[in-house]
């Protein structure tokens, strides 16, 4: 029975979720003539897009990065009109070792002993190798997908290797810098998407590869400029509690609003999906699949300091440790901005310890891990900032949700098929761009044509 106090709209397809790839959707959607009515339960839209002013310092609490072969994105800030700028990299990088030796070096493999450099570019053409059979839009098709995906993507290296430094390295950049899981949670197979989702193993290894440019004033202006065009068709603060559906039609119904469509595209983090209450509910292959995925966790932080003090001392501003708090840390200022900020990373299960701290000495441990990278100075700066995308109600983790062991192969296949009138649209569902903006809106474009096609 409705609220007398809802206000009722009618519209061809109900968007649940204002981030990327909702918006990317809806805007699709209505050039095909559809009428449409996002629905956000933040009060803002962008989801994992988040550019704020933190104590007078522009700051990208979400995503920030485009990389060379996220077409999907850089064609989306072509006709947005927006402007990249590079992420200053001039200089040498830092790393330090298991017993705390800092070491300054150029190219992408780190300076360690002539063995462990071997191991790890012989892990990385076994990688390479074997990312080249997998489609990321179908891994499970792979024929080793089950045996891939009941192997732990620790254990995968502990057959290849003996060398604990090369497969801490190899580890790190699928585990905490990407899935942000610890490596013995996530299979061998999961590790291959996360790789071929970026085009090889040695793309997603290579810094100046991944996190080639950033957007002049913020990645949130995808979205904000989406939602510019779309207008009053964008609802915000409006969280979906639920979802009624026949073969034909479908009701969302929030506090204050009541929509009628023909169809609904959930635009949500997966495990947000299960929110919703749903009449009559989802069948039991969605129900089982979403207890399969889970979020990574990871603290991204933010130091902003009066000058870029590390360019003086012939410092790039990227540093990586497995070994580290902060395992891997960048030069992350902004355009044309006499400030210096660093962004460093601190994930998974040392995300938990930082968290069980109190705030001063969670900030204490991190710079103090910054500084065994940058020097004293990394100690004080004029703004330190933690983005803490766990406790955000509307996505409860970062960067993006993966599938427990034996989860990928089992049920990756089902992740993104429609229930009845439903779709599901967002980076965590992506191949190509999986987690990133640039698999947002693939999956937001491949999802709004279906529904077209559906429509005529």
């Amino acid at each position: 029975m409705n609220q007398p106090n809802r206000e009722v709209i009618t519209r061809d397809v109900v968007i649940i979720g204002a981030g990327a790839s909702g918006l990317t959707a809806a805007t699709e959607l209505k050039k095909a003539g559809l009428t449409v009515a996002v629905l956000e339960a933040r009060d803002r839209v962008g989801g994992r897009l988040w550019t704020n002013d933190i104590d007078g310092a522009m700051l990208e609490i979400g995503g920030q990065w485009v990389s060379p072969d996220q077409d999907a994105l850089k064609e989306t800030l072509a006709e947005l009109g927006l402007k990249t700028y590079p992420r200053y990299r001039d200089g040498e990088n830092v790393y330090i070792n298991a017993a705390g030796d800092l070491s300054r070096f150029e190219g992408e493999i780190f300076p360690v002993p002539p063995k462990t450099e071997h191991e790890i570019v012989s892990l990385i053409e076994k990688l390479d190798s074997l990312v080249a059979e997998i489609d990321p839009d179908r891994p499970w098709a792979h024929p080793r997908a089950k045996e891939l995906d009941e192997v732990s993507f620790s254990r995968w290296l502990e057959t290849q290797t003996e060398d604990q430094e090369a497969r801490d390295n190899i580890g790190m950049f699928i585990a905490g810098a990407m899935l942000t899981k610890p490596a013995h949670a996530f299979s061998a197979l999961q590790a291959l998407l996360m790789a071929a989702s970026a085009g090889s193993f040695s793309n997603l290894v290579d810094a100046d590869f991944i996190l080639d440019e950033r957007v002049i004033g913020g990645l949130q202006q995808v979205p904000l400029l989406l939602a510019e065009h779309l207008g009053d068709d964008v609802h915000l603060g409006q969280a979906v509690r639920t979802l009624r559906w026949t073969e034909n039609s479908v009701t969302a119904l929030t506090d204050e609003l009541e929509v009628n469509a023909r169809f609904a595209i959930l635009a949500v983090p997966p495990i947000l999906i299960s929110h919703v209450e749903y009449e009559p509910p989802l069948p039991r292959r969605q129900q089982q699949l979403h207890q399969h995925l889970s979020m990574g966790l990871v603290i991204k932080v933010h130091a902003v300091y009066e000058t870029p003090f590390w360019r003086d001392n012939g410092l790039s501003g990227t540093a990586f440790s497995p070994y580290e708090l902060v395992h891997e840390a960048y030069d992350n200022t902004n355009h044309i901005d006499p400030r210096g900020t660093l962004v460093g990373f601190v994930a998974d299960e040392e995300a938990d310890a930082m968290f069980r701290l109190s705030a001063e000495e969670r900030k204490l441990r991190i710079l103090t891990s910054l500084s065994h990278y940058y020097g004293e100075q990394a100690l004080n700066p004029v703004v330190y900032y933690e983005s803490d995308w766990g406790s955000e109600e509307w996505t409860r983790g970062a960067y993006a949700a993966s599938f427990d062991m034996g989860g990928l192969a089992r049920y990756g296949s089902d992740l993104r098929a429609p229930v009845g009138p439903i779709s599901f649209s967002c980076s965590d569902m992506a191949g190509k761009g999986y987690q990133h903006v640039d698999g947002a809106i693939r999956v937001g474009r491949e999802t709004a044509a279906a529904i077209v096609e559906a429509a005529r």
